[in-house]
């Protein structure tokens, strides 16, 4: 089959032939028709992700057929078109992941290919409204935003909520999300371009956070302060977030595109009762709660642009350039 292989970190992402993979016990193979480009593979190719070994191939996005079952699984699955949850082996707990837990892609092989093995129990049916293209643009980013507004935020309708970098795949679905459940929402981006796409999708206001007033601009429109803020960058500015909630308030945190967060002093804490929460991927409870979601209120993933298999550079270039607004789709 052909697959995308990377044999070092900043590697050529060039198209080889490896083997077919076969599904083991309560696996199933699924050739694939659309894979997604998240962050995560930006940051493997990097070399930035920690320990990885190579060769590899990445990938945690996927939407397929079910072409073949390993035992112990349902023969009646083969035929079926299915989407991936690449939150693989979370175990019981909702709370938090098993000591086993992984990600789809890296150790495992990944989605930039055209058949890729996994759990059974990893596999779902398209949701409804959803083709093969836009199913695999939802699995990573829509999990991940789904907990990161419910489980982990809590929140509520009517309640205020800033979504720090518009335009990735996630803070695409956390808008989505946001709007939908009837949430007042602000964003902040370096691009005024993004900022007036959000405002289009139902953000009430954008601040361009390389303003050096840009917190001060929001506590303009909302002197009170936030509910919620959902940060995916950390860094510096993360200390700014602090001073933007309300009390009481909560910051979901679960990327570091900016870097390390600073020493907080504890009286920024305790002070206004603040709850800082970090969350990453989900549970399976979270990838059901987030299917329903989007059919019940009939959502779509925002796409910036498909491109083949073969063309992942410059996908991976849009994405190093933080070029897009929404998902970015490979088609195999």
């Amino acid at each position: 089959m052909k697959a995308i292989v990377l044999h070092e970190a900043r590697g050529h992402l060039k198209m080889e032939d490896i083997s077919i993979p076969l599904p083991g016990k309560e696996e199933v193979l699924i050739k694939l028709q659309y894979a997604a480009v998240n962050h995560r593979d930006l940051w493997i190719w990097q070399g930035s992700y920690g320990k990885v070994s190579y060769p590899c191939v990445m990938g945690s996005d996927g939407a397929g057929t079910v072409e073949s079952v390993g035992q112990g699984v349902d023969p009646s699955l083969a035929g079926c078109d299915v989407l991936i949850n690449p939150s693989l082996y979370w175990g019981s707990m909702r709370s938090g992941q098993a000591k086993g837990f992984q990600i789809l892609g890296v150790p495992s092989q990944g989605t930039f290919a055209e058949y890729i093995c996994v759990p059974a129990e990893n596999t779902y049916p398209i949701p409804q409204g959803y083709n093969m293209e836009k199913a695999a643009a939802l699995p990573l980013a829509g999990l991940t935003a789904h907990r990161a507004l419910f489980y982990r935020g809590d929140l509520k309708a009517g309640q205020k909520i800033l979504i720090t970098g518009i335009g990735g795949g996630v803070s695409s679905f956390l808008l989505g999300f946001a709007i939908r459940a009837r949430a007042l929402v602000y964003v902040t981006s370096s691009s005024d371009d993004k900022m007036r796409k959000a405002a289009e999708l139902g953000a009430s206001k954008g601040v361009n956070y390389t303003q050096p007033d840009w917190d001060k601009q929001l506590l303009h429109y909302e002197p009170e302060g936030f509910d919620l803020i959902i940060d995916s960058a950390g860094g510096p500015g993360f200390i700014n977030l602090i001073g933007l909630l309300r009390t009481g308030g909560k910051i979901v945190t679960f990327g570091r595109t900016a870097g390390n967060i600073p020493e907080i002093s504890p009286a920024l804490l305790f002070y206004k009762q603040v709850s800082i929460l970090g969350t990453t991927m989900g549970a399976p409870a979270d990838f059901n709660g987030m299917l329903e979601f989007v059919e019940d209120h009939n959502m779509l993933p925002v796409i910036d642009k498909v491109y083949r298999l073969e063309d992942i550079g410059e996908a991976f270039r849009t994405m190093k350039d933080a070029a897009q607004f929404g998902k970015i789709v490979l088609k195999i």
